[in-house]
């Protein structure tokens, strides 16, 4: 019995020797790290769920209190709440401080702002003085949605200002940076209040706190884009980044280069390798860890390009007339020099209703088919875009060098769709706002949108259509992969309101570049004359083609190809003109000349320059013109109104000394105004002696 008692105490001695070592983990916070609003809270708070990740060897303490300012003259002071007391009390080995949202409330930062740093300085040192020993984390604060009620009158400007304190604050105090933002900014359907996550999005901070913790961030990984057979951007430096875990010396090498680093606290890693030239050969990449290797090989250097757009752009190469498809599809089976990486998505938006498992997929921003890089061939050819293969073989053609082409566009697809959180958050709000009845969007998308969704339950369901969406499961995944430059084509899904496009497109631009960190080219399509479900002597394309026009002036770098040459007098019911190819090469040409400095090419389009009036007629000139335009007669396309305002067609004709254009109809008498193919569909035959079509234009403002 003795010997029994004594093994037992044995027993009991290590069991609380285990005990008493185990790492404690203070979580300090307000409402988030407490699960306000979560259900089942005690088991599916971030803390709870931290605990059940760390397992038995950590002890992980909930010291949340709803509503405490880490502002000492703030309404409601973390610092006089009796979790404050407790946490010091626990003297945690490890302590994780998340604080912030509620400063952001007027009671609070307008007062006291310039207190925040000392006192977040102060209630850090507090935490070291009940234990000299802790390590401290510090945390970027979990997001604040549009949705919230004080977003615009002043807590959205004051959350970014607090942000920024907070990283200088975890310098200063040598503390660790944790990001509790990223995880969940692009997922606002975890914050069912705008402000507090629910179940699932406390998982994610408790995979971000962990990962911080015990520096594992799942070992190496690299984006998706980055596989066997991929082109890498010749003539420039090269970005090569990942994730590994925290501490792991990262060793990179390609074509002769070697270059190691360290990932850092976040798992995150950089490394810049030299520019690659063109050689003929194909490399491979080698990115490695003492635990891992990844190799992906024939690697080449040359141009790359995304290609995208709404669905002119992800038209197929085999949905394109027989003799164009075939001119396209004979090239691919006997050049290789084109590569390609195809982001097809899972669900197209076709007028159904998605079931609960593609609505999961949607809110966990699961939208695009795996890809991975391809040599061309008649295969993936075939269902790649009948525009970027168009311009791809011009260009490889052209330069003699292998071609990447990303393809990345989504049929229906707004422009909002594609612009990051950030940029709309403080550009322009109210397009975020109950997006699906919200006036800024045009009808068509949010009906299909609304089609699309039906079936679910979540009201904050996403959809492919949704401000930032595509930005989002699209195009941040190719964050700074090295490309050359961007052609595009969309806007018809924008068409109802020109003005809401004007704002939306050079935010567009901004917000890629950004992405890239670099002025990338950006070439887009002027939207070909379509009428659809408007009339065609109506009005809304030719708005949007002048707001194209227009935006020329406001973003740098770019250029606009024209199009209104390139439709059949039988397509003008639909939207999709089949005449890809000659769009796709134009495109090519403009990037030739822009980017590539080919001197012997016009990328320039022949554009209204300046009216005159004399008497009955009116003279117009252009720009781009200086050669002189064809044809001299039966040119059709312009319209002309006096004072009433009614505008009639007009006959015109060639001044072949002045190379303007004389324009007069007999029902006009005092003429004061020209009109150019500014209907939804109007041709017109007017060209430079390049082939280039004038743009279609108006002279008045009515």
């Amino acid at each position: 019995m003795r010997k029994i008692i004594g093994i037992l105490s044995i027993f009991l001695a290590f069991a609380l020797m285990g005990q008493a070592q185990r790492i404690k983990v203070a979580c300090v916070g307000n409402s988030v790290t407490y699960g306000y609003g979560i259900e089942n809270r005690e088991t599916n708070c971030y803390p709870a769920q931290l605990q059940q990740m760390l397992g038995d060897a950590y002890e992980v303490k909930n010291f949340g209190h709803s509503g405490a300012t880490l502002l000492n003259k703030g309404y409601r002071p973390y610092t006089q709440q009796e979790a404050y007391q407790k946490a010091l009390r626990f003297a945690g080995d490890y302590v994780i401080i998340h604080l912030g949202l509620n400063d952001t409330d007027p009671r609070a930062w307008p007062n006291y702002r310039d207190d925040f740093v000392r006192d977040y300085l102060s209630l850090i040192e507090s935490f070291r003085k009940a234990n000299p020993k802790c390590k401290v984390w510090v945390c970027r604060m979990t997001p604040i949605s549009h949705r919230h009620p004080r977003f615009k009158s002043g807590t959205r400007d004051w959350y970014w200002m607090e942000q920024a304190l907070i990283e200088e604050i975890a310098r200063i105090a040598g503390a660790t940076l944790v990001d509790l933002q990223e995880g969940l900014y692009d997922r606002p359907n975890l914050l069912p209040d705008a402000l507090h996550p629910n179940a699932e999005g406390a998982g994610i901070l408790a995979r971000t706190v962990y990962g911080a913790l015990t520096g594992d961030y799942g070992g190496l990984q690299l984006p998706t884009i980055y596989s066997d057979r991929m082109v890498l951007q010749r003539d420039q430096p090269l970005p090569i980044s990942g994730i590994a875990n925290q501490g792991e010396k990262v060793t990179v090498t390609l074509a002769g280069q070697r270059k190691e680093t360290v990932a850092g606290t976040n798992g995150k890693w950089t490394v810049t390798l030299d520019p690659l030239r063109v050689s003929g050969k194909s490399y491979t990449l080698t990115v490695s860890t003492p635990s891992r290797t990844l190799n992906y090989r024939d690697v080449v250097a040359g141009e790359v390009w995304l290609c995208s757009g709404q669905s002119n752009m992800a038209f197929r190469v085999n949905e394109s007339v027989k003799e164009e498809q075939q001119q396209q599809l004979d090239y691919a089976k006997q050049h290789s020099q084109i590569r390609l990486f195809d982001l097809k998505p899972r669900w197209e938006t076709y007028a159904v209703e998605w079931d609960a498992s593609v609505l999961d997929s949607l809110n966990r921003l699961q939208y695009y088919h795996d890809a991975q890089w391809e040599v061309c061939d008649t295969r993936n050819t075939a269902r790649f875009s009948a525009i970027g293969f168009a311009f791809g073989r011009m260009l490889a053609d052209s330069l003699q060098v292998p071609i990447g082409l990303i393809l990345n566009a989504v049929g229906g697809s707004p422009t909002e769709a594609w612009i990051d959180r950030k940029t709309l958050e403080f550009e322009f709000p109210d397009i975020l706002q109950d997006w699906t009845k919200n006036d800024f969007i045009q009808d068509w998308v949010r009906e299909r949108a609304a089609l699309n969704i039906k079936q679910a339950s979540n009201p904050l369901q996403r959809h492919p259509y949704e401000p930032c969406y595509l930005f989002e499961a699209g195009i941040q995944p190719l964050h700074r992969y090295p490309i050359k430059g961007i052609i595009w084509y969309q806007g018809e899904s924008n068409a109802h309101n020109m003005e809401v496009h004007e704002r939306l497109f050079p935010l567009l631009v901004n917000s890629w570049r950004q992405n890239w960190n670099a002025d990338l080219p950006f070439y887009y399509v002027e939207t070909v004359p379509f009428a659809c479900e408007y009339k065609e002597d109506g009005y809304i394309g030719a708005l949007l083609r002048e707001a194209q026009q227009k935006a020329l002036s406001l973003i740098p770098n770019s250029g606009m190809i024209g199009t209104n040459d390139l439709v059949e007098t039988y397509e003008a019911p639909q939207v999709h003109p089949h005449n890809k190819k000659g769009i796709g090469e134009r495109l090519a040409y403009m990037s030739l000349n822009k980017t590539y400095g080919y001197q012997g090419i016009e990328s320039e389009y022949p554009s209204y320059k300046s009216m005159k009036i004399n008497g009955e007629t009116i003279e117009i000139s252009f720009s781009h013109a200086e050669k002189g335009l064809s044809p001299w007669m039966n040119i059709s396309g312009f319209e002309i109104a006096g004072s009433d305002k009614v505008f009639y067609p007009a006959e015109a004709s060639l001044n072949q000394k002045d190379h303007t254009v004389i324009v007069k109809s007999p029902t006009v008498k005092s003429p004061v105004a020209v009109r150019y193919c500014f209907r939804n569909f109007l041709k017109g035959n007017l060209i430079n002696t390049r082939n280039l079509p004038v743009r279609p234009f108006r002279t008045d403002k009515w």
